[in-house]
């Protein structure tokens, strides 16, 4: 597999969903419709039988279905209107996801992503529906989240 992209959109794209950033996804593919993301799991990500937690994966597949469906616009925000997700076999091990724009309208995107294992096996796959937003611009940590009190520095 490649390196991280060094593109200043898809830099942007990473940047702006904290989450994704805490998690350590890593975005490789970016264009035309299509997206790859890298995870590698650790302890913290795992559930009691010691593999990737659903929500982590979920997370890994929304993340890599919003990139698909900007990838053709980056300029425009994706959120994320409904997910169907199927888990296959245990997430094990480095792990990366695939995604893809299946069919956009001018407000909406449908995509789907897989993710695979080490062994190209896949683990789990979602669908998803993403409605195309004006991206808003973040005013200070006040704004990106809105249950947290103003700062008082």
């Amino acid at each position: 597999m490649s390196e991280p992209l060094d593109d200043p959109n898809a830099r942007a794209f990473t940047s702006r969903i904290p989450f994704a950033s805490h998690l350590g996804f890593e975005l490789m593919k970016f264009e035309g419709g299509e997206s790859e993301i890298r995870f590698t799991p650790r302890p913290e990500h795992f559930n009691t039988f010691d593999v990737t937690h659903g929500g982590a994966c979920m997370t890994l597949l929304d993340v890599t279905m919003a990139a698909a469906a900007r990838s053709q616009t980056p300029e425009i925000g994706v959120v994320t209107i409904e997910m169907k997700t199927t888990f296959m076999r245990p997430s094990v091990g480095p792990l990366h996801a695939r995604g893809r724009l299946m069919h956009r309208t001018a407000t909406m995107a449908f995509t789907e992503a897989t993710i695979y294992d080490a062994r190209e096996q896949p683990c789990a796959h979602a669908t998803g529906t993403f409605k195309y937003v004006k991206r808003r611009l973040p005013t200070g940590a006040a704004s990106a989240n809105p249950m947290r009190p103003p700062s008082t520095d």
